[in-house]
Formats: structure tokens, sequence, C-alpha cells
């Protein structure tokens, strides 16, 4: 199969290309940090990279949180008007397999479970519980403590900030371009990426490459809250497998599928910094009280489905994971 990568040379595309290599497969890079002219806003360049290819799989995004509102156009152009760009140009060519590199940041908050009240879906954090350090939400109905679970992948989207909806938006374009064109999009949702090839000391990178590049600097990791939300780190290589397994998997013709992309392991923040700490031999973490608004305090993937409709599944555990990562190299500071 000939594939069109589009974000090919950066973290997760290139490894994405590696796999597909490896794999039997021909992986086309279409990025702008090897060509400035492969914008995928850019129509003419993205129809000129589309001849003679078989899948696309979409990695090109800005990626990250974001600052409030303030960098919402560029978020928007770069991920959402990119994608509509590409998928206007993929109907054009007949071209009808898509794989997008989804995001579990759809969700808002995880799975929730209340004693009283069963399956909860609490709000958006208040600003006065974040400032005095309460951290967990509370269950909507009654306040009380609240159990957080897996989340599946038809738990409703709630998107908390910028980046977030920008992701679901690409969801929503894919799904049209399916069903216009009879094509299959399968949106993979990533939940923590990490592993070697991470950017560093950029504001754009996940809470490991904070960790990591502090290491590197001789510094303690910085943990934001308490470190006791969870996460569901998953290496690059099982990610960029889950990718080409995908690409390969018949998937029904008209939608888009969501397949959570996660190790099935979740680990919270605190423990994934002292378990880099101790593989690097660094500074022991601080943990500072400190937040950032948007933030979710536990988000962590049910990803049987993917398991069981592709038969992927990761290969690489988390302390394996994160010893290797410590002493891995990581790229220049980048923003896509």
């Amino acid at each position: 199969m000939r594939v069109l990568v589009t974000g090919g040379a950066g973290f997760i595309g290139s490894h994405v290309v590696e796999v597909l290599a490896a794999r039997g497969h021909e992986a086309l890079v279409f990025d702008v940090r090897e060509d400035p002219a492969a914008d995928v806003r850019d129509p003419a360049a993205v129809r000129r990279a589309l001849a003679g290819v078989d899948a696309v799989c979409h990695q090109a995004a800005m990626v990250g949180l974001g600052d409030g509102v303030a960098d919402a156009a560029e978020y928007v152009s770069r991920n959402d008007l990119g994608t509509a760009v590409l998928l206007a140009a993929m109907a054009e060519a007949g071209i009808r397999r898509l794989v997008l590199a989804g995001s579990m940041v759809v969700y808002g908050e995880g799975r929730y479970t209340c004693v009283r009240h069963g399956v909860v879906r609490p709000g958006p954090r208040a600003v006065a519980d974040l400032d005095a350090g309460r951290f967990e939400p509370a269950c909507p109905a009654c306040g009380d403590d609240l159990v957080p679970g897996l989340v599946g992948e038809d738990a409703p989207a709630d998107p908390r900030n910028v980046y977030a909806t920008t992701k679901l938006t690409q969801e929503h374009l894919a799904a049209a371009w399916a069903r216009s064109t009879g094509g299959s999009a399968v949106s993979l949702r990533y939940h923590n990426v990490y592993g070697p090839g991470m950017p560093r000391d950029t504001p754009y990178a996940g809470v490991a490459s904070f960790f990591r590049s502090a290491l590197a600097r001789g510094e303690a990791p910085r943990v934001f809250e308490d470190g006791r939300q969870r996460r569901d780190f998953v290496h690059v290589r099982d990610v960029a497998a889950a990718g080409a397994v995908a690409l390969e998997a018949e998937a029904a013709p008209g939608l888009l599928t969501a397949y959570n992309t996660g190790s099935g392991d979740p680990h919270t923040v605190g423990e994934m910094a002292r378990a880099l700490a101790a593989a690097y031999g660094g500074p022991q973490p601080v943990v500072t009280g400190e937040y950032r608004l948007g933030d979710v305090r536990h988000i962590t993937a049910d990803s049987s489905r993917l398991r069981a409709e592709t038969g992927w599944k990761p290969e690489v555990g988390f302390e394996e994971g994160m010893a290797e990562f410590a002493r891995a190299g990581m790229r220049g500071a980048q923003a896509l």
C-alpha cells in the first residue's frame, strides 16, 4: 500500500513511517519540517502529494493544551482547515481510506462512578476549588467523592479547551467525508504518548516531555496538582503500530470508527515522574500544587475495542518504556 503520512517527520508520524516501511508499505512523508511548501492547508500542494496514493495517515496537527483562546485561530487553521483541505483533495483523487490521529482530549473528564448515583459526568472544575487544592471532581448530584474508571468510545464528547475542540472537529469532518464518498475513516484516540524522539522544551509537548527535559537540565520534574491525576501512558511504537494495523484492517465504508489507543495500564502523573526520575538517575520530582485551567483530573482508556476488532495490542510495558525514554534522545522544540 502507498500511504501518505501527513506530519510524517514529527514525533509520532516518524514512527508511523518506520512501522509502515517495516510492514512492507511505501510511506510518503508530507511535512513542513522537511519542505516548507508541504503545508496541509495548501490545496495544490496536497493534490500533488496525493498522486498515486492508496491511503492517508493524517498526523499533521498543532498539538497541546493551548493558551486560553489567544491561539484559537492558529489551532483551527492548522488542525481543522488543514483537515478539510486534505479531505477535499482525497475526495477529488478518489482515495477512500483514512486513519486520523485523534485524541482522548475529546472526552473531557474520564468516566466516574458515584456510590449513590452510578455513572456521572462532572463538569469543569471550579477555580475556587483548584485554588484551595481540591482537585478531585465531586458528584454533580450529591457532591460525594467519585471513583474514576476507564472511558469507552461511546462516552459523550466534552472538549474542555481549544485544542480538544479542534480534535473533535477533525473527527466530524472525517465522518462527513466518509458519508459523502463512501470512504472508511478511523480515528485513533491517542492517550498520553511518550517515547524516543519526543520534542523537548516546548509548550506543546506532553507531560512526559516536560519531566524528561527537566531531568536533562539537572532539575527536578515539577508535578502539578497533587500528582494523583490518572493517565494512560502509551509508548509511541505501540501507537505507530496501531496506525499501521488500522490502515490494513477492513473498515466500514461510509463511516468513521473511533478507537481508544492506550496501554490499558493507568498510572498517576506522580508515578510516571518518579519512574522516569529513577530511571534517569536525576532529582526526585517536586509536587507543586499548581494547576493549569482546562486540564482534566482523570482520563484513562478502555482500548478493548481496538484490540478485539483489529488484533492490535501494546507491547511496551510502563517500566520498560520509562527506562528506555530516560535514555532516549529528544527532538528540538517544535509546535507541530
